[in-house]
């Protein structure tokens, strides 16, 4: 059994206490907040509002953060400098120096880093994986991905999502980071973006509609859009030489109801799989307590961490200029 303290008791560090109560791996023992203490106590959780006190606790094995995107930096190397192991919820950090300096500090103190990065759990995406790999699909070419929801627009407008300094191309880092991540898992490196972010139904200052053209050094695209004024719609495209492979998700991630795998072969053949619900979340989780046991490796590899975030950071460059911007390698 692992002790984690939770940092930031918003929406999402709610659901990972949810998620983990009465777990036999993970046990939430401490928690960082100050709105939420009531909340914390009412779950066993001791509250408090500094972050040295829990990093102080020797009974303490781990953090998870679910904290606002510019701070876990910070954050993520003063728990490495404690020997507490990390799972930081995304983006791991807003810029690639950022990203390369937090993974460099887990590494220097032996404590394994984990990313909030849960599409990479899902079942159909391991099985579209395991095709890719397999070679079942041929030369991969393109993917076409798009991950939008509305509940940001029940969010008062001073919450952290929404600052532009949080959260620059809203909804790519809101939600569209998770596609860009598994285009990143199945194509490479990317080499070049061009983005186009815009407010048009919504009140969000930082924009409520996004499109992303990611150009990879293999040479395959990813289309990516992001929407959060529309309800939820979550879908995944690998298109290959040889097939092709769609996910469809049944409803948000965080209310699992299953998806839809659908293939293609070169023969043009459908095959399509219903899978039922399970938290991908939670097996992400599961994941991080297998690497801080010494059981198996953490799956997603550091140099993926830091090609998403080159990538995202792009982005971002992009939804500002306007400009086909080139990915830092």
């Amino acid at each position: 059994m692992l002790n984690v303290a939770v940092y930031g008791l918003g929406w999402w560090g709610k659901l990972i206490v949810e998620l983990l109560r009465g777990n036999d791996r993970l046990r939430v023992t401490r928690a960082v907040t100050g709105s939420a203490s009531a909340y914390a106590r009412a779950n066993g959780i001791a509250p408090t509002a500094n972050y040295e006190e829990v990093l102080r606790d020797p009974a303490l094995d781990a953090v998870i953060l679910c904290t606002p995107h510019s701070t876990h930096l910070e954050q993520v190397t003063r728990a490495a400098e404690a020997g507490k192991h990390v799972f930081c919820e995304k983006p791991l950090g807003l810029t690639r120096r950022d990203a390369v300096a937090a993974i460099a500090a887990c590494n220097k103190h032996l404590v394994v880093l984990g990313v909030g990065h849960e599409r990479r759990f899902e079942p159909p995406i391991l099985d579209a994986r395991r095709m890719a790999e397999a070679g079942e699909l041929g030369t991969l070419l393109q993917i076409e991905a798009n991950f939008s929801q509305n509940k940001f627009l029940a969010l008062p407008g001073d919450n952290w999502r929404l600052d532009p300094s949080e959260a620059p191309a809203g909804p790519l880092t809101a939600t569209g980071v998770h596609y860009l991540d598994l285009a990143v898992s199945f194509l490479g490196p990317a080499e070049r973006v061009v983005v186009s972010v815009r407010q048009l139904a919504s009140q969000l200052a930082n924009g409520d509609t996004l499109g992303a053209l990611v150009m990879f050094r293999s040479g395959a695209n990813a289309l990516i859009s992001a929407i959060l004024a529309t309800p939820f719609a979550g879908r995944f495209a690998l298109y290959g030489s040889n097939g092709w492979a769609e996910v469809v998700e049944n409803s948000h991630p965080d209310a699992p109801a299953g998806w839809t795998l659908t293939t293609c072969s070169a023969d043009g053949r459908h095959n399509s799989t219903l899978y039922s619900a399970s938290s991908a979340v939670l097996s992400n989780l599961m994941a991080f307590a297998d690497a801080v046991e010494g059981r198996a490796s953490y799956p997603m590899p550091q140099d993926e961490m830091v090609a998403t975030i080159a990538a995202l950071e792009a982005c971002f460059r992009s939804a500002a200029s306007g400009q086909v911007e080139t990915v830092e390698a």
